[in-house]
């Protein structure tokens, strides 16, 4: 993209194959790129570096080593990875053929996932990771509430938050996306179009409420969601709070806040945080692999369909997450 706008602003270009430059680089055949919700928030509003174009979206890929930096002990010619790096800004994002990563944020493809599969995974996972484990240090005896579990953060932390033992509860808009929430372990689910989401939790556990909250919807399903924690809980959200939001029920509870935006570390160059992302995606492999988490993946379009696919993204109702099959 050269200028910001409509999905029609995502155009097919030929530019020059990228070449490693850093002895810690790894240069990767990218086959397939993640589609997430701030692709389309970038591409409507701007980049973190509107100064630099063109403009290449995607922070999620997945592919195939095939070029190392002479300083790269752990990584070879051939491997099959996974990462969540670029597409914030300038020409370093995934929806390509070829990426240059610095090793130290790649982590070796789950070999239960295609390359498509893998490549639509890393963001939610690190997303609904810290936001879990991090944040809310979610505990095996907790009662969990999840916003929107049908959707590409929430289908993977309901997974997440019962690896822990936690029981979970979770909203959804109708009974299949309610179907799909129960296949993945979700021991609760509220339909909120039909039945009033707080009351619910109420009723669920006995008038205590969850000892964690994850909210991926924000607005009023966030500040509703502060009668719904119990006291001294955790509320965690991936938007942020209206500036009018009244936090009276949130004091009166003595809630805990955390703000979960994963994209912090790679924005501000903070490399430990970045090394701690890649070793999530290391322990989720291994939940892969042992088939102990799914990823969900509604649909998929080639490269040159890009547009077409923030077009499906932004009409809503989706399950799971969508992904570009490159290559």
């Amino acid at each position: 993209m050269t200028a910001t706008g409509g999905p029609e602003v995502l155009q097919l270009q030929t530019l020059p194959k990228p070449t490693i430059r850093q002895p810690g680089e790894v240069l990767i055949q990218l086959k397939g790129a993640g589609i997430n919700p701030v692709d389309t928030k970038l591409r409507t509003r701007g980049t973190f570096y509107p100064d630099r174009s063109p403009t290449i979206l995607g922070c999620d890929g997945a592919g195939i080593v095939d070029a190392v930096g002479e300083e790269v002990k752990n990584f070879k010619k051939g491997d099959e990875v996974y990462f969540c790096f670029g597409g914030i800004g300038g020409p370093e994002g995934n929806y390509r053929e070829y990426a240059v990563v610095d090793h130290r944020f790649i982590a070796k493809k789950p070999k239960k996932l295609s390359f498509v599969e893998a490549s639509a995974a890393p963001l939610v996972l690190i997303t609904a990771w810290e936001a879990l484990h991090d944040r809310a240090q979610i505990q095996p005896e907790h009662r969990v509430l999840i916003h929107g579990g049908a959707g590409g953060v929430g289908h993977v932390a309901i997974q997440l938050a019962k690896q822990t033992g936690a029981q979970v509860c979770t909203t959804v808009s109708s009974e299949e996306k309610g179907e799909f929430a129960r296949s993945l372990g979700a021991d609760h689910v509220i339909n909120y179009r039909e039945t009033d989401f707080v009351e619910a939790i109420m009723e669920w556990t006995d008038s205590k409420g969850v000892d964690v909250a994850f909210d991926t919807v924000g607005g009023e399903t966030f500040a509703k969601s502060c009668g719904a924690v119990a006291m001294y809980g955790d509320l965690v959200t991936i938007l942020q709070p209206d500036a009018n939001m009244n936090w009276s029920t949130a004091r009166a509870r003595n809630l805990r806040f955390s703000l979960e935006l994963m994209l912090t570390p790679m924005h501000q160059g903070l490399i430990s945080a970045l090394e701690h992302q890649t070793d999530i995606l290391h322990c989720c492999a291994e939940l892969f692999d042992s088939e102990r988490l799914r990823l969900h993946l509604q649909q998929t379009f080639p490269l040159a369909e890009a547009a077409a696919a923030h077009r499906l993204l932004e009409q809503g109702g989706m399950m799971g997450k969508l992904a570009l099959e490159v290559g």
